[in-house]
């Protein structure tokens, strides 16, 4: 089975006009999504991840290189509606709850007693059934984020593309959503999850990329990513404070990190001072300081100095008549973030 979603050498670059100035936002991109996963997208501003995602969707066309979603390239209609696609910027009609829902799952082909079970469906899944007859214009930040939400899970895609779903959303919201997309997983559907809440990533995702520049600079399971290879963390307990440099006191433990190299001897010294050794562990990183490290700007690269492009995103249709809509967007579309690097 072809993976969910492949990027294979794509390069993205824009030209301003008149001048014909040249941002490049991806440079030989490649990525992989394989079927039944959560897959985490990371990046600073301008990394260039909503490129790629609009790439995928077929918003725009790729200078170079080739892609394929579920099987098939890049912008190929037909499979379009086999996707559910959440942008950034929720963008919505201002009618009811149900009515919005209703139009959304028309475009993607849904008629008569499948639309009214499938928006029934998705509403419940965010939670806003009791919402339905309520306008759009009436709901909060939040309330908008869920309906933006439930319009992606009105076709029941295989493949959902999510962009900050949990922004706006309180904690028991996206404690909510975090469980509904681990229920997708569940039912081997693929999750493609571009976020900055880099905890929730942690909390969902199986495996993560992470852009900088136009570049992946690192992918895997979060397991090999943030498990460092020569520290070690040591608990004990029954011993002196001073036995170890820089130890920490939790109640009646002692915890401190020696190299892979000395942690038998380190063991044997609990041990020697009567002490008990509850647990050895590799010392693990959090997921924000491995992305600080890969992300941080080059030394004297005046393009990172704080310089980052966004433009205002598209309107409705172009990001949610997602299965309805055949064609690829305008190249002069405004662009939302481009790796600021000059060809």
């Amino acid at each position: 089975m072809p993976p969910a979603l492949q990027f294979e050498g794509i390069t993205k670059e824009y030209r301003s006009w008149p001048r014909g100035k040249c941002v490049r936002a991806l440079q030989q991109f490649s990525l992989s999504v394989q079927n039944g996963e959560i897959f985490g997208f990371l990046g600073p501003n301008g990394a260039g991840k909503s490129t790629a995602i609009h790439l995928a969707a077929g918003f725009m066309r790729p200078s170079s290189g080739i892609g394929h979603m579920l099987g098939k390239p890049f912008g190929d209609a037909a499979t379009r509606r086999r996707v559910g696609f959440l942008a950034e910027n929720v963008a919505l009609y201002h009618r009811t709850a149900e009515v919005a829902i209703r139009f959304y799952g028309g475009l993607n082909g849904l008629h008569g007693a499948p639309l009214d079970r499938a928006t029934r469906a998705a509403l419940e899944a965010v939670d806003l059934q009791s919402e339905s007859g309520r306008n759009l214009a009436q709901f909060s930040r939040g309330m908008l984020q869920r309906v933006g939400l439930a319009q992606a899970l009105v076709n029941d895609p295989d493949l959902l593309i999510l962009d900050e779903p949990t922004s706006a959303l309180d904690p028991a919201a996206r404690v909510a959503i975090r469980e509904l997309l681990l229920k997708y997983r569940s039912q081997g559907k693929t999750i493609f999850l571009s976020s900055h809440l880099l905890s929730e990533v942690e909390l969902v995702c199986d495996r993560v990329a992470i852009l900088s520049r136009g570049c992946v600079v690192r992918t895997g399971t979060l397991s090999s990513m943030l498990e460092t290879t020569d520290q070690i963390e040591v608990i004990a307990q029954g011993i002196s404070p001073t036995l170890f440099a820089n130890s920490i006191v939790e109640a009646d433990r002692m915890r401190f990190t020696v190299s892979k190299s000395q942690q038998r001897e380190a063991i044997e010294r609990v041990w020697t001072a009567g002490g008990e050794v509850v647990s050895v562990n590799p010392v693990r990183r959090s997921l924000e300081d491995l992305f600080l490290e890969l992300t941080a700007p080059e030394p004297n690269s005046a393009e990172w100095a704080g310089k980052t492009s966004r433009a205002s995103s598209a309107g409705p249709c172009s990001f949610y008549c997602f299965g309805f809509w055949a064609g690829p967007r305008l190249e002069s579309s405004p662009i939302r973030d481009p790796d600021p690097t000059t060809c």
